[in-house]
């Protein structure tokens, strides 16, 4: 009787349209997620996509982007219709968030006028360098303004026509509200913000006008760039042409209230409490990265380090990195082909279940066993591209288990190397680290091992697995909410409403494993070298 009320109220939630819906755009998967006003799951829609390296460059189409958007809705709603036998119709408010950094450049008449260039692209090194001189505060090669500058040197022809530029989620955002605007978070992944204004550094804007003063573009920075906007703050509405390119059907009415569009960072902070100083969360998946909410700003400057924003605007630091589970879905797919010529009937999620069960019965130390899961460039470690590497010692320990446990200590070994900087360096701390994405579903091993790893408690909550999605429709339902309460803050808002109840796991580090991911970490260094000549070997090549 009990579950029979449940679903009836769960069915006219939904049919009144008591919902807020976030959509993420990840490196080979966007995800849907629909909520109710106490963040409880109600549907979800997914389709899987990947990038294409494309005359030098790391790379997703407009076809790609709108036909995945329209695929990821279309599943979702499907999943209404499942367990409801009801078409999905209405929405509160919904929020776009997608992968940070990147550069997608527009004329005036909305054209795309280079390929979109995403995180992955290490092809900036030359306008690192110069402007993080310049600033003095380092811009990575992934930023929007290290590609536009590197454009700029590179004297590309179509620097003189930009009229806009942006990041994945605000180009999506702008397709469905007409609204060129960004989420504070996504938007210091661009440029610099000040946490105090919560606008783009002021300064650093003139000093980068100052270095462009010769070109004579017809065009100033901030001009071309998003407006800042914070969580709460309203950001549009769901248009008649974005429903048009959301929903096939255009049974969905529009008219929903739109929130600032934001980064995969934000997003996972927001999905893990995590907007607190001295809270931290790491989100692993293609790429991983952890942020850490400061209580105090850094000492100095650090190239491995990301000084970035929540989505409300408070200063985080941040190493990303590149690479994280490619190399280990890689080898799943090899797996499979195995056990398919083998006559087994294993399903991918069998072999990720047998591969995460197996990696903390392996050796502490892998037993000689080394990997390194370089698909793409590493900033942290100095590679412009890479080159997955598997290498064991004469007298290793081959074995199924201890090349698995290899595999997921090379997942956040590079991780590891920029967490050192801030901890030991900086002397960062730490109240509560959470951790997300794809790495935490299977077991409890990858949460072990990135504890032991970074020496801290790492908790793991509920809806880790939906991560990003379920952040971004957190932050659309908090811009309707602060439209009622102009005085509710984020963390009260996700405190009270969202996570007073919310069910989390908690692991410390192990000590044999940590004891055990310091060799594994002296071999890593020791043997770099190798790594290093095959990503120039196959850059070359």
């Amino acid at each position: 009787m009990e579950d029979n009320i449940n679903f009836i109220n769960q069915k006219t939630i939904i049919e009144e349209g008591k919902t807020s819906l976030g959509i993420e755009f990840g490196s080979t998967k966007i995800k849907a997620v629909l909520i109710d006003f106490s963040g409880n799951v109600m549907a979800l829609g997914d389709y899987m996509w990947e990038n294409k390296y494309e005359d030098g460059f790391w790379t997703y189409s407009i076809e790609d982007i709108k036909f995945g958007l329209k695929a990821a809705y279309k599943e979702l709603k499907a999943d209404v219709m499942n367990k409801y036998n009801i078409t999905l119709k209405k929405i509160t408010s919904f929020g776009v968030s997608a992968m940070m950094h990147g550069y997608m450049a527009f004329d005036k008449d909305d054209n795309l006028l280079v390929p979109f260039r995403t995180w992955r692209n290490t092809t900036t090194g030359e306008a690192r360098d110069v402007l993080s001189k310049c600033f003095n505060f380092n811009i990575p090669q992934r930023w929007s303004i290290a590609h536009l500058y590197q454009a700029i040197l590179n004297k590309e022809s179509h620097v003189k026509d930009i009229s806009y530029i942006t990041t994945l989620a605000g180009y999506v955002h702008y397709l469905l509200t007409g609204y060129k605007v960004l989420g504070i978070g996504d938007a210091s992944g661009m440029f610099p913000v000040d946490s105090e204004t919560l606008d783009y550094k002021s300064d650093y804007i003139d000093k980068f006008e100052e270095l462009i003063k010769d070109y004579d573009f017809g065009w100033k920075l901030r001009d071309i760039l998003p407006e800042v906007k914070i969580a709460g703050d309203r950001a549009g509405v769901l248009t008649e042409e974005g429903v048009s390119l959301l929903d096939e059907s255009k049974t969905l009415i529009s008219g929903a209230l739109a929130a600032p569009p934001e980064g995969d960072a934000g997003t996972g902070m927001v999905a893990t409490n995590s907007v607190t100083p001295r809270f931290g969360n790491v989100s692993a998946g293609t790429s991983v990265f952890a942020m850490i909410v400061l209580d105090k700003p850094l000492k100095e400057r650090h190239d491995e380090i990301d000084v970035v924003t929540t989505p409300d605007g408070k200063d985080v630091a941040m190493v990303h990195c590149n690479n994280c589970t490619s190399d280990i879905n890689a080898w799943a797919d090899m797996l499979s082909g195995f056990a398919k010529a083998s006559g087994s009937d294993m399903t991918m999620n069998d072999i990720y279940d047998t591969m995460f069960k197996n990696i903390l019965e392996g050796d502490d130390d892998c037993g000689g066993v080394i990997s390194y899961n370089y698909f793409s460039g590493e900033h942290v470690t100095g590679l412009e591209s890479g080159a997955p590497l598997l290498l064991r010692k004469t007298n290793a320990s081959f074995t199924f288990k201890n090349l698995m446990r290899s595999l997921a200590y090379s997942a956040v070994a590079t991780l590891k190397l920029g967490m050192d900087i801030l901890f030991d360096k900086e002397n960062v701390a730490i109240d509560k680290m959470y951790g997300h994405g794809g790495f935490f579903k299977n077991s409890n091993a990858g949460q072990t091992v990135m504890a032991s790893a970074l020496n801290c408690p790492v908790s793991v909550m509920e809806t880790a697995g939906e991560g990003g999605p379920y952040g971004m429709a957190c932050l659309a339902l908090y811009t309707f909410k602060k439209k009622e309460d102009e005085n509710l803050d984020l963390k009260g808002f996700l405190e009270n409403l969202f996570f007073s109840n919310a069910k989390e796991y908690s692991l410390s580090a192990d000590e044999s494993i940590k004891v055990g991911f310091e060799s594994f970490i002296a071999d890593y260094k020791n043997y770099f070298d190798v790594e290093r000549k095959a990503a120039e070997i196959n850059k070359n090549n």
